[in-house]
């Protein structure tokens, strides 16, 4: 309840003083000359916003940057040695592996089931449409932890001689196979994989309603056009419908692209990275909340910065293309 009332109080907070800070430089403008406050007026009102954006972003990252050459209490610098150490380590190259698989697998799944169930949801009717779209997206609605206790509880396991509580071993004992310990099978990366199963559940949902939208905005002529050209549903799709919805099939991509490259709650929640699941962010956490290590744990958000920001560039150029295409 603290928590929330806090919450409030700084939202408040906030909020007033955005509004007293509009008022003020209102206020300042007011005297001064037209011809000079039309070429200021743009300064004033974006000098807050820069001044806000340095303190609070460009100075952490420069920092951060900074910390990831110096030793584990930043006390002197150590050059790359944190970055070799890194790229020397077979478990930090384990959780390359997982990010890299992260990344191959999540997006392009959540895509293709989003597109498919969006494409297949709009040809049944409103009702239906609305109830199936409804039972799709709700996923979105509960928190990573949450999803991943549900999904904790699919994949438990209990040793030989008491019942299965688990969704998936109960099945399979009923089919008459044996339980499997689910989450901790590292062979072929097999836990990594029913992981990313719940990420890709908990973002179908989103995949479908952005991309629904785009096959519904595609204009009835071209359709009737394609028909009455004797083809197929399937040729409908695939050379009139697929190719304007493509900037928000690749929006879609890269927006789950950038949160797969993030992953924390999720593999944190169901196996602590353990058993061959880490991935960087959690790597990031436990060096620097729980070795205390600073700068070790800056070189990996270093890396994971540099992941990162050609895709945020990919998903920015994706929006100004469909911008243009509006």
């Amino acid at each position: 309840m603290g928590d929330i009332i806090f919450g409030l109080i700084a939202v408040t907070i906030g909020i007033g003083v955005s509004y007293g800070l509009y008022w003020l430089l209102n206020a300042l403008l007011s005297f001064l000359p037209e011809k000079i406050l039309k070429r200021v007026q743009w300064i004033a009102f974006l000098t807050p916003a820069l001044v806000l954006v340095t303190l609070v972003l460009l100075v952490p990252i420069v920092q951060t940057f900074i910390w990831s050459f110096m030793d584990k209490r930043v006390e002197n610098y150590v050059g790359f040695d944190n970055y070799v150490a890194l790229f020397t380590d077979p478990n930090f190259l384990s959780v390359l592996v997982n990010n890299f698989l992260w990344v191959l697998v999540v997006p392009a799944i959540t895509v293709a089931i989003g597109t498919a169930v969006a494409t297949l949801t709009n040809q049944v009717g409103p009702t239906r449409e609305k109830i199936f779209k409804t039972l799709i997206f709700m996923p979105m609605s509960i928190s990573f932890v949450a999803a991943a206790t549900i999904w904790s509880l699919t994949y438990a396991y209990v040793p030989p001689g008491r019942p299965e509580v688990g969704v998936l071993n109960s099945i399979m004992v009923g089919l008459g196979l044996e339980a499997q310990p689910w989450l901790t099978i590292s062979d072929g990366r097999l836990n990594t994989f029913l992981l990313m199963a719940v990420l890709v559940w908990l973002q179908v949902g989103y995949s479908m309603v952005i991309i629904s939208a785009a096959i519904k905005a595609v204009p009835e002529e071209t359709l009737e056009a394609a028909r009455l050209d004797a083809a197929n549903a399937w040729q409908v799709f695939r050379h009139v419908i697929l190719p304007q919805v493509w900037g928000s099939i690749m929006a879609v991509f890269v927006t789950v692209l950038i949160l797969v490259m993030k992953i924390f709650d999720v593999v944190l929640a169901m196996t602590g990275g353990n058993f061959d699941t880490s991935v960087l962010a959690l790597e990031w956490f436990r060096v620097f909340f729980e070795s205390r290590e600073i700068g070790p744990a800056s070189a990996i958000v270093v890396v994971l910065f540099v992941l990162i920001v050609p895709l945020m560039y990919v998903q920015i150029r994706t929006v100004k293309q469909q911008e243009e295409l509006r």
